[in-house]
């Protein structure tokens, strides 16, 4: 059991899960549900292109800004009481979004909003560990990272079908306001089944973490996210500005271990607790190239192609239903196979797109959309053996007090990636689309550019699964034993 925290089952753990996963997708759901509405909301707002964009990438920044200070809140104070605040705040945030009169109000709507997802995003990894408990934990979280794997390639689909269904010209503020009754839902359900924690600590935040990690990650996030106006070429210095500073938040920690203070994020999660520090790089690495795909895709489809927003989406859908589909069945396998799963799952991620990139440069366009759909599967069924076993293994060691601060720095780095993933990727696309006006060339590039992110997650993940091996061996225990916890006291 990880940790000295005294467990008794829930019997409501199962409901109580489900509150969580229906919050997380949607607050994961709203990091590109709103992007196949951008050309309608720029209409009708009135708004430059520069404007517009902070739609999607204000709420991506300000997710990632509050991931690890909110999860290191919710380990000193409550999980339950910020986790249903920032779910009310989300919700009051989206129906700001929606009666948004200007994109200026649209704009800070959706910084609050993010603000509000960031909040409540770790509380749902910290929720599972608080909850459950050997096999059944690896199947909470099979579910989470269906919700995690699953809410990127649906977003565009999800986005499409509503702009259908409320047509007209203020149809895109639906987007919005569909989170308003669910959201309600999942705040009247959540105060009657989340487990009360009494706290027994001190609660102390380290404020000057806090402040270092928020500047060092706005540093290295901003020019990404102003990709689309040039902000990588104007703003490039601030890439070294963020490393130093973060390299000054890491000396901050260590400090405060040594002196036996509670730091923001103990560095000892990297050096001690197994697994953590790989799979935080393999989700990192990975979600660089899962997440810039969908962008581009939605760019060939209705650009290239000319494809509604709706046709864009069911176009990708086989890889929502392969990684859902595989999600669960993966948190089911991983307490037998470990790291295996993730070696498979990149494997077919890799292939499936592969293959789905070869059919859509070459094969005829108007059958290479429905001859790359068992590809598009076959990837969809990898990422669900890659996303879900990985944040089992990554968090599965972490001691529970500590599981807000971990969860958010795991998602950090996800948001990081995908932060690069969403800039680098549609940037290439453009460049090449420039200089050969060649909408399948474009496509095929920013595609192996997402598989060499792939291969590189893919090996980091090789490397851990062959270091488990030898450790066996050297063990004499059997292939299938799964990592034996590391344990580490908490000051």
């Amino acid at each position: 059991m990880p940790g000295s925290d005294t467990y008794v089952p829930d019997p409501r753990r199962w409901k109580a899960l489900w509150v969580t996963l229906v919050a997380g997708f949607m607050s994961l759901l709203d990091v590109t549900i709103v992007a196949v509405a951008l050309p309608t909301v720029q209409r009708d707002l009135d708004a430059s292109a520069a404007q517009v964009q902070w739609v999607v990438s204000g709420y991506a920044l300000t997710f990632a800004l509050a991931l690890v200070t909110a999860g290191r809140l919710g380990d000193a104070l409550d999980r339950r009481r910020i986790f249903l605040l920032a779910l009310g705040a989300f919700v009051l945030c989206s129906a700001a979004c929606g009666a948004a009169p200007d994109v200026t109000s649209l704009v800070l709507a959706r910084l609050a909003q993010g603000l509000a997802a960031g909040c409540m995003a770790p509380q749902n990894s910290a929720l599972i560990q608080q909850l459950f408990r050997g096999a059944e934990r690896g199947r909470a979280f099979g579910l989470f990272g269906a919700i995690v794997g699953i809410s990127s390639a649906v977003g565009p689909i999800t986005g499409g079908a509503i702009l259908a269904l409320a047509s007209g010209p203020q149809g895109w503020r639906w987007i919005f306001y569909v989170n308003v009754p669910i959201g309600v839902v999942a705040i009247l359900l959540g105060r009657r089944l989340l487990p009360r924690v009494r706290r027994t600590g001190k609660g102390s935040v380290d404020v000057p973490g806090i402040l270092l990690l928020g500047a060092g990650v706005l540093a290295v996030m901003y020019p990404l996210v102003q990709a689309d106006s040039g902000g990588i070429g104007r703003l490039w210095w601030l890439f070294p500005v963020g490393a130093a500073v973060l390299a000054v938040f890491t000396w901050w920690q260590r400090r405060l271990v040594a002196r036996q203070r509670q730091p923001l994020l103990d560095p000892r999660l990297f050096t001690t607790v197994r697994g953590y520090a790989i799979g935080a790089g393999v989700g990192t690495l990975y979600f660089i190239g899962f997440s810039g795909v969908w962008l581009v895709f939605a760019l060939y489809y209705q650009h290239g192609l000319d494809f509604s927003p709706l046709r864009s989406g069911l176009a990708v859908t086989p890889f929502a239903l392969g990684s859902a589909s595989a999600a669960v069945i993966a948190g089911r396998l991983v307490d037998r196979f470990g790291r295996r799963l993730t070696v498979w799952g990149l494997t077919g991620v890799i292939v499936g797109l592969g293959c789905t990139a070869l059919l859509l440069r070459y094969a005829p366009v108007d059958t290479a959309p429905w001859l790359a759909a068992p590809a598009l599967f076959l990837g969809g069924i990898g990422g669900g053996f890659v996303v879900s076993p990985n944040i089992t293994m990554t968090l599965r060691d972490v001691p529970v007090r500590m599981a807000g601060a971990a969860g958010g720095a795991l998602q950090t780095g996800q948001r990081l990636g995908a932060a690069v993933g969403t800039a680098a990727l549609p940037g290439l696309f453009y460049l090449v689309l420039g200089r050969d006006d060649d909408y399948r060339s474009a496509l095929f590039v920013a595609l192996i550019a997402a598989l060499v992110a792939m291969l590189a997650s893919l090996a980091l993940a090789t490397f851990d699964w062959l270091r488990d091996r030898r450790n066996m061996r050297r063990a004499n225990c059997p292939d299938e034993v799964v990592n034996t916890p590391v344990h580490f006291s908490q000051n």
